[in-house]
């Protein structure tokens, strides 16, 4: 397994894994931040919950929009653009709130900021799988990779913001996710991995086109639909970490509890990379919805102590990081390589939207219910998971697009190279049956990486069913 990381690593280069860490930071900063910044200054906390909601808007419309561009211009250049935007939005914002200024134009510069994000996240899964260029393990191990990393700014960006807020005020917070957008965001984008050409795609010669193909497929819905029941799982665990803790007399603790399932996803997102290649995606997702619902089930006995909460909220986020590369990896074997960078923008969306949704929720059963009811959300969430996994996670759903259907040639997985080659209404298969009475000859094993077209394009005897002297396929 550190083999595997160390090769992902080397793939990419460790400076732009520093980049892709830092740059993701204000992502996961700006939301805490303008809340604490808005309501410090109006002294009012709905004040502050319009302003990051508008944020939140912002984000869950613009990422699909970003990740749009990236795709059909490039990230290099969608990349400066957004990075520069977001970096005078957030001053905006600042400046705004410190000044006094009415609520709209402290609105206006945080729906900026929301759609602005330059998405260093959702475009770094896109660049790591052109990298991978359809080696199953390193495609894995890159998603692994970079789920580890999103787990470690998910849970470092708000402790930051809040430890810069006590230390300083809320406006450092803010000024420091400003500069990291403008700095790191910024190396991301001109990182020679992001060339012109390399968006997503395999090859520096490769140009950026519109693709035709839709995006909303079934498989595709069906992963928005199971990223956003893991989002209202979010919203909903933090409302009820924070009034559970508080009920408790042990405020203080809920921000630990946050970074102990931060830590916990990370190791799971660590030991997922050594899952071997039989226990295909689909598999994992049901395992994971299994282990997702088990954990929050468990959240429901945990309004005793904090010991209990913190064994809940650990299980939940063995379960979290998972999910999340087990979907990024569906995302990557079904939607259209030239709309990739998109495609993953969209799930963050989702994500997004449902934790909203899931806080709003969450909200109302603490005040209307108990410190423990928001976790009835997150049961809800996860068993609605659960039950889409088990009802629509398959192979035959989920298997990679055939060569016809795609307009770049795409990686594959073994499992995957195994199910195209056999498609052309057997055809293939009929031509390399041999004949009664003859000896079979063994097939060769799938090889990671291996062509994509060649592996699953029928040769012209093999259409018209003529039998060749050495019948063999490779999957």
């Amino acid at each position: 397994m550190v083999t595997r990381f160390r090769s992902a690593a080397q793939l990419t280069g460790g400076g732009v894994l520093v980049w892709s860490l830092l740059g993701r930071l204000p992502n996961a900063m700006c939301p805490i931040g303008t809340l604490l910044l808005v309501t410090r200054n109006t002294d009012s906390v709905w004040w502050g919950s319009v302003v990051a909601g508008a944020l939140a808007v912002g984000q869950a419309v613009g990422g699909p929009l970003v990740g749009r561009l990236a795709d059909r211009r490039g990230q290099r250049s969608v990349g400066l653009v957004a990075a520069a935007v977001n970096t005078v939005a957030i001053l905006a914002l600042v400046a705004a709130s410190e000044g006094g200024l009415d609520l709209a134009w402290q609105i206006a510069p945080a729906a900026l900021i929301g759609l602005s994000v330059p998405l260093v996240g959702p475009l770094s899964r896109s660049r790591w799988i052109g990298l991978a260029d359809g080696d199953a393990e390193l495609t894995s191990s890159m998603l692994s990779l970079d789920g580890i990393v999103d787990e470690i700014s998910f849970t470092t960006g708000p402790a930051l913001v809040g430890v810069l807020a006590t230390l300083a005020s809320p406006a450092v917070g803010l000024l420091t996710a400003a500069a990291l957008v403008g700095v790191c965001a910024t190396l991301f984008a001109l990182h020679p991995t992001a060339a012109p050409g390399t968006a997503g795609e395999q090859g520096p010669q490769v140009t950026h086109r519109r693709s035709g193909e839709p995006l909303l497929t079934t498989p595709y819905v069906l992963l928005l639909a199971g990223m956003g029941l893991l989002g209202a799982c979010f919203g909903s665990v933090q409302v009820g970490v924070t009034a559970t803790t508080d009920a408790l007399g042990q405020a203080g603790a809920a921000g630990l509890l946050y970074g102990f399932m931060g830590f916990t996803s990370a190791f799971a997102g660590i030991a997922t990379a050594a899952l071997p290649t039989r226990w295909g995606l689909p598999l994992r997702l049901r395992a994971g919805t299994v282990l997702l619902c088990s954990a929050s089930v468990l959240l429901l006995f945990s309004g005793g102590s904090v010991t209990a909460l913190a064994a809940g909220i650990g299980g939940l986020g063995v379960a979290v990081a998972p999910q999340m590369i087990t979907m990024f990896g569906l995302a990557e074997r079904t939607v259209p390589t030239a709309r990739l960078g998109e495609a993953m923008a969209a799930l963050v969306s989702a994500i997004i939207l449902a934790q909203s949704a899931g806080t709003f929720l969450g909200g109302w059963f603490a005040d209307h219910v108990g410190p423990t009811a928001p976790f009835r959300v997150t049961v809800a969430s996860a068993a609605a998971a659960l039950l889409l996994a088990l009802l629509t996670a398959t192979d035959r759903r989920y298997r990679r697009r055939s060569p016809a259907d795609t307009d770049v040639r795409t990686g594959s997985d073994t499992d995957a190279l195994t199910r195209a080659g056999a498609r052309t209404d057997g055809a293939a298969e009929d031509a390399v049956r041999p004949a009664a009475g003859s000896t079979p000859k063994p097939k060769i094993a799938p090889t990671p990486g291996a062509d994509f077209r060649q592996d699953t394009e029928p040769t012209r005897p093999q259409r018209e069913g003529i039998e060749q002297p050495e019948p063999s396929r490779r999957a």
